[in-house]
């Protein structure tokens, strides 16, 4: 920032921010790591969540499949795969629904209260690494650079 900015109404963009509140720089790089995994973990939450609808919207195409063989005259067949694979578990005694309940219970929950947990390490602030990272990278005084949406944007 230059020395006639105003201060940022953000304070974590103030480059001096992590020194004033005595937090160490470490700290903050690793709980930083620990916020961007817990990201990760949402992503893949996602695709698990993707996982499960594609795999109920599938068997209730199935199911429609069964029914237009059936009608086209491929009653043994269709007979077969309603038996065999409509409504199948997925992995041994579960369908998709139990899968994204244990990875709720057994690894997503637990992840994201230690995410929660490690801000406390740097004073209850989210996104230090990222706000340290936003003033090293942006060239103050262009337009789009902007500290915060309240900073006037200059034009190009």
């Amino acid at each position: 920032m230059s020395e006639t900015s105003e201060a940022p109404s953000d304070p974590r963009l103030d480059p001096a921010f992590v020194e004033s509140e005595g937090l160490d720089p470490d700290t903050v790089a690793a709980v930083g790591k620990l916020s961007e995994a817990m990201e990760t973990i949402e992503r893949a939450r996602g695709h698990l969540y993707a996982f499960h609808q594609l795999t109920g919207t599938a068997d209730f195409q199935l199911g429609d499949a069964v029914e237009m063989l059936e009608k086209a005259g491929h009653g043994d067949f269709a007979t077969r795969l309603s038996r065999e694979l409509v409504g199948r578990n997925v992995l041994p005694g579960r369908w998709t629904f139990q899968i994204m309940e244990e990875y709720e219970d057994t690894y997503y929950l637990p992840f994201r209260e230690f995410e929660l947990e490690s801000r406390d390490l740097v004073g209850g602030h989210q996104h230090l690494h990222e706000a340290g990272l936003k003033q090293q990278r942006r060239s103050d005084g262009e337009p789009a650079h902007e500290a915060t949406p309240e900073e006037p944007a200059r034009p190009q």
